[in-house]
């Protein structure tokens, strides 16, 4: 007894970092029966807030769809030898009496932001054998409890929105000695519903008649089953206090705290002021109407919040050139007047936030200022890159920071929308280094149109619960996880391996950018190699398709196949339409058949979308209406547009090719006693991985790891910790590569990094390079951060090349040096040219022995 109390402390001393599995279908001595030959009751005690009832409720009610079993609910203790009790310390007076008697130690517990304790108990009560207890520091902590063991017991987040089958088992058990006790790290954690029009907008109105509080009570329970607790509702067109009443008091129901998007002052929506606003949107010639515009939201919103304070444009726009600080400041001094004579209480006793977006953060950098206790919420770029972090050295707020992600974007360079194209390693390195820096009193996440984000969406939940699970060395292990969470572990290291592969794939370049240019025809190969690593992913995933059970045969579509078949195929067209463009040139005797694929395979495109919408009768019609083919700037397409192709009438045998030559390789350069990694000249350039150097040199505060598949065709390397800085020294970290080469002369070398921003906010992020014994170059990587041309490129191709000039004084063996100066750069490719690197989008391939 006394090693399981010890487990027990440990556990709850590092909630989630040792997160066991307590359910159980066998029948140990001491387990819990939860669903046996008698189906436990469930015991919540009346005065309880209704998500702790509306919580037993969906317990019972999982209980039922893994076993076949009812479990009752009581709100007096009934007659059973063996109880379920789910209540707050606060509120429940079992609890209460569990801790008074010291059957329950809840001592850290009380003291707790939505954490939770689930234990056995002995003899809890008289006349009762053992409870399962789950006990929350809150409301919200109860319910984190209460769906904990729904999902070990076999219930997916996913169950209903992604039609997850339920893990069914005849009997269900608590093992012996049970015990889990968890809380968030990050206090607030969410999801902006945006861009919903077409997809989300037309399944809604079909489905549930609009955004209303059918529609957003299936949102609530999928983001309590993700342990989410902070919602902006959908916006384009929408109102979620004004389209239905019901919505606040659903979100109240199922203890959601409600907020407004970053330009959506004091909980009203942006398309209120369409409706009821008069006069200008501008509060130097309107302000009085403004005021009480946002009153009248204040006045409503009753129900638990994050007001957004500050102002935007109309419609989403910047502020005009002329606006001054000044003003901005006295809108929030005006906007927090408001908020303390709403409420009755000081401003700073409501939950506030500023969202840092767009120009707003210059407002900030050129001096604006707003209240401490304002949660100043830092913004990624639209594309997953953080633009500011707090400085280690700043002065602590009392309203802290947050970060407002994407996962979904409309605006430049191009919007995207249609697939899920994030790779969990980007998403996981930028909002490590967002902890790192400090910013973890909000984390939300633009997420479109719900599905098919579905993996992304549970990765950002999960990694904002307990930051300290997951990192660079286990992060992979993420994707065979969550394939297990929603298929089993019969074939979940397969499935998570073809998500994995596929996040890597897909973010290489959006759909709604790529076209028939985007891949070269004639270099390195290029096109052929994408379209193989493409086909041999969908033959994957078809693999498993065809081993899974039926039942999961909607939800595996939905999750992993449909996304590697349509943007597969979607590649598969745009080279079709790229090699008709050329084999035209010559009248080639294949150029019409191609033309003749590329429409087939545009056809096909729209019947994959038709197999989405047909599922379950039609259960996800509209959710694939998203328009991707036929993009001729920023903003989508009304309608899929085919792209042209040519017919040629006068066809001509072919008797010459347009794909890469086949050159002799030059690895007889290297000594066969080379040891470690090394590369060679091949074609008149040497093409390495960052991953594969040949030696690292770490310093004592400074150590080299590798992000696993963070690159466009391979993993990254960056240095540890992310707050480091260091100073260029003979002795300082670097990585060195050592590569042969047949002559001396000029070599460029080409640095491939993922697209970080300076979100130093100083001169820039910074690296240097040298080759054998040169003095190393000091290099800036994104001081060009504020040119729209050059960040729209770095976004596009998703990666940011700097080139280096060096000269080799002899031909043989050499050693290229990289250089750690700024932390939080990513190094992924480096190619050394010797006069024959030729255009592509990822590079050449590597030349490594």
């Amino acid at each position: 007894m006394k090693k399981l109390l010890l487990i027990a402390c440990l556990l709850f001393l590092k909630p989630g970092l040792y997160a066991q599995s307590v359910v159980s279908e066998k029948n140990e001595p001491g387990s819990f029966p939860l669903a046996a030959a008698r189906v436990a009751p469930i015991l919540v005690d009346q005065g309880e807030d209704s998500l702790v009832h509306k919580a037993a409720q969906m317990f019972r009610q999982d209980i039922e769809r893994v076993s076949g079993k009812t479990a009752a609910v009581h709100s007096s203790l009934p007659s059973a030898q063996y109880v379920i009790i789910i209540g707050s310390t606060g509120k429940s007076s079992y609890i209460q009496q569990l801790v008074r008697s010291g059957k329950l130690k809840a001592d850290k517990l009380k003291a707790q932001w939505e954490g939770y304790q689930v234990q056995l108990v002995d003899a809890p009560f008289k006349g009762v054998s053992q409870a399962l207890v789950i006990a929350g520091s809150d409301l919200r902590g109860t319910a984190y409890g209460v769906f904990e063991l729904s999902q070990q017991m076999g219930v997916s987040p996913w169950y209903w929105w992604a039609d997850v089958p339920v893990k069914k088992k005849n009997e269900i058990y608590i093992k012996p000695g049970a015990f889990l006790a968890d809380a968030p790290k990050v206090k607030y954690r969410g999801i902006f519903i945006n861009d919903e029009a077409p997809a989300l907008s037309g399944w809604s109105r079909e489905k549930f008649g609009g955004f209303n509080h059918f529609f957003y009570a299936n949102v609530f329970e999928l983001m309590l089953r993700l342990k989410a607790n902070y919602l902006w509702p959908a916006m384009w067109g929408n109102a979620f206090y004004d389209d239905d009443p019901l919505n606040r008091q659903t979100a109240e129901s199922y203890g959601i705290v409600i907020g407004t998007s970053h330009h959506e002052p004091l909980m009203r929506a942006h398309d209120e002021w369409r409706r009821y606003g008069s006069g200008k949107w501008n509060y130097d010639s309107n302000a009085v109407r403004l005021k009480e515009f946002w009153r009248g939201g204040l006045e409503r919103a009753t129900n638990e919040k994050i007001v957004t304070v500050g102002m935007r444009g109309d419609g989403d726009e910047p502020m005009t050139e002329q606006t001054a600080t000044a003003l901005l400041e006295r809108i929030v001094r005006d906007q927090r007047e408001i908020i303390k004579e709403v409420t009755g209480k000081p401003a700073e006793q409501t939950p506030q936030l500023w969202a840092l977006y767009k120009e707003v953060q210059d407002y900030y950098d050129k001096g604006m200022r707003v209240p401490g206790d304002v949660t100043l919420l830092l913004c990624d770029d639209n594309w997953g890159n953080i633009r500011k972090l707090p400085k280690l050295n700043e002065r602590k707020r009392k309203g802290g920071y947050g970060i407002y992600y994407h996962f979904d974007y409309v605006g430049g360079p191009r919007n995207y929308k249609w697939l899920n194209t994030n790779n969990l390693a980007r998403v996981w390195e930028q909002m490590h280094l967002t902890r790192e820096y400090g910013a973890d009193r909000i984390w939300i996440v633009n997420v479109g149109d719900i599905k098919p984000m579905e993996l992304p969406i549970s990765f950002f939940l999960d990694y904002a619960w307990n930051p300290e699970k997951w990192n660079e060395d286990n992060l992979r292990t993420y994707y065979t996880m969550w394939a297990e969470q929603q298929f089993g572990a019969v074939h979940a290291k397969e499935i998570g391996d073809v998500l994995r592969t596929y996040a890597q794939l897909s973010a290489r370049r959006k759909p709604e950018l790529l076209d028939a240019s985007t891949y070269n025809l004639a270099n390195y190969d290029e096109s052929k190699r994408v379209l193989r690593e493409w086909k041999l992913l969908y033959d994957r995933a078809e693999k498993v398709n065809k081993a899974l059970p039926a039942e999961y045969s909607d939800a595996f579509f939905q999750l992993a196949l449909h996304p590697v078949q349509a943007f597969g195929n979607l590649h598969e067209m745009y080279t079709a339409v790229a090699i008709n463009h050329s084999y035209a040139k010559w009248n080639d005797i294949e150029v019409n058949e191609y033309a003749d694929k590329a429409k087939d395979l545009y056809q096909k495109d729209s019947l994959i979308t038709v197999k989405y919408h047909s599922l379950g009768k039609g259960k996800w019609n509209h959710m694939m209406s998203q328009t991707h083919i036929g993009y001729t700037y920023w903003q989508q397409p009304p309608v899929n547009k085919m792209p042209e192709v040519v017919y040629v009438t006068d066809l001509k045998p072919r008797n010459y090719g347009i794909f890469e030559r086949v050159s002799p390789t030059a690895i007889d350069l290297v000594p066969k006693d080379a040891s470690g990694n090394t590369f060679y000249e091949d074609d008149n350039l040497v093409s390495m991985e960052a991953e594969h150097w040949t030696r690292a040199i770490s310093s004592k505060k400074i150590e080299w790891k590798t992000i696993p598949d963070i690159g466009r065709t391979g993993s990254g390397v960056t240095t540890f910790p992310v707050t480091a800085s260091t100073q260029l020294k003979a002795s300082g970290p670097r990585l060195e590569y050592d590569f042969y080469t047949y002559d001396s002369g000029r070599a460029d070398v080409h640095l491939y990094f993922s697209p970080t921003l300076n979100f130093h906010n100083n001169g820039g992020l910074q690296f240097a390079v040298s080759i054998d014994d040169e003095q190393p170059v000091i290099i800036t990587m994104n001081k060009e951060d504020n040119n729209v041309r050059t960040w729209e490129s770095w976004v596009a191709n998703n990666i940011i090349i700097k080139k280096s000039e060096h000269k080799l004084g002899r031909s043989g063996k050499h050693t290229l040096k990289y250089w750690a100066v700024s932390p939080g750069v990513i190094l992924q490719k480096l190619v050394v040219d010797l006069g024959g690197l030729r255009p592509s989008y990822l590079g050449p391939p590597e030349t490594k022995k």
